[in-house]
């Protein structure tokens, strides 16, 4: 008995070695295969939960009550979150995105700091809070704690660390892992289809995502891009009243200020691109890092 036991433990710990090896290589391809799975997870929850308590739900819009808050956005995107840290774990690589410091950094990346964190501020200030049905504020932003867990952890978590173990440079880790963080809010058309807002929000989440890719890069931990994107979604969903959408009706100065960031986010992301260097576990890519200071 103690035999078969014991092989049956180490024929275990082999299924686990393998997989986990698996993932370890890494692969532009398992970053897609990653992020396609936990897409299709989060939309089919999402579709179960209409389906059980779709009656529930009020009119207006997500955040037109608190019960819709919870239905349409912490709870998919919660079990999502969940979904991913979950992954990360079994897979073996929780504890590589979760590194300190992987690349190292320049002073300039700072830059993607303050221009991620001005119209948080001044949209946390500007915002009309007594606006929103009861509950609607703070569940908006615990919703908004789950969105930049689980869509860190699937682009600049899993995506940025499988596309660092396949050997690939900074840039294409960057443009890569933006480019999935990109194609993951397509996803948003379901039911409105490619409004102006919701196709304007595709080339803008690829640029906010290599905004985030220095965040975490120039803070040397994910947390800080989780916090960042944590704080962003939702100060942007309260300000303009919903998901994807403009803004309609009269804002205040800050909201208008605060309403530059997007267009400071592409243009930053733009010359990003043309200075991102490095490679990890190269001297070469640490003295060519040294180069667009």
């Amino acid at each position: 008995m103690t035999g078969e036991h014991d092989e049956s433990g180490a024929g275990t710990a082999e299924r686990t070695s393998a997989w986990q090896a698996f993932w370890a290589r890494g692969g532009w391809w398992k970053a897609v295969l990653v992020a396609a799975v936990y897409m299709a997870l989060y939309l089919a929850v999402g579709r179960l939960i209409g389906l059980l308590w779709g009656d529930a739900l009020t009119d207006g819009g997500p955040l037109s009550s608190a019960i819709n808050v919870f239905l349409e956005l912490i709870l998919p995107i919660g079990i999502g979150a969940v979904i991913i840290v979950v992954f990360l774990a079994v897979s073996g690589l929780l504890p590589r995105v979760f590194a300190s410091r992987v690349v190292p950094a320049r002073g300039w990346m700072w830059i993607a700091v303050a221009v991620v964190a001005y119209p948080i501020v001044l949209r946390l200030i500007g915002i009309d809070y007594g606006s929103f049905a009861p509950g609607v504020v703070p569940l908006t932003l615990l919703a908004g704690v789950f969105i930049g867990v689980a869509e860190e952890l699937v682009t600049r978590g899993a995506a940025v660390t499988l596309l660092r173990n396949a050997g690939y440079g900074e840039l294409v880790v960057a443009v890569l892992s933006s480019t999935i963080f990109a194609l993951m809010h397509t996803a948003n058309a379901i039911g409105t289809g490619f409004t102006p807002t919701v196709l304007i929000t595709i080339p803008y989440t690829f640029l906010f995502g290599v905004c985030m890719y220095l965040v975490m890069r120039v803070t040397g931990s994910i947390v800080w891009a989780i916090v960042a994107h944590a704080l962003t979604d939702p100060t942007l969903f309260l300000a303009t009243g919903g998901i994807d959408t403009a803004a309609a009706g009269p804002q205040n100065g800050l909201q208008v200020i605060a309403g530059t960031g997007n267009y400071v986010v592409m243009l930053f992301g733009i010359v990003a691109l043309f200075l991102i260097r490095g490679r990890v576990g190269d001297r070469l890519g640490r003295r060519a890092e040294r180069l667009p200071d």
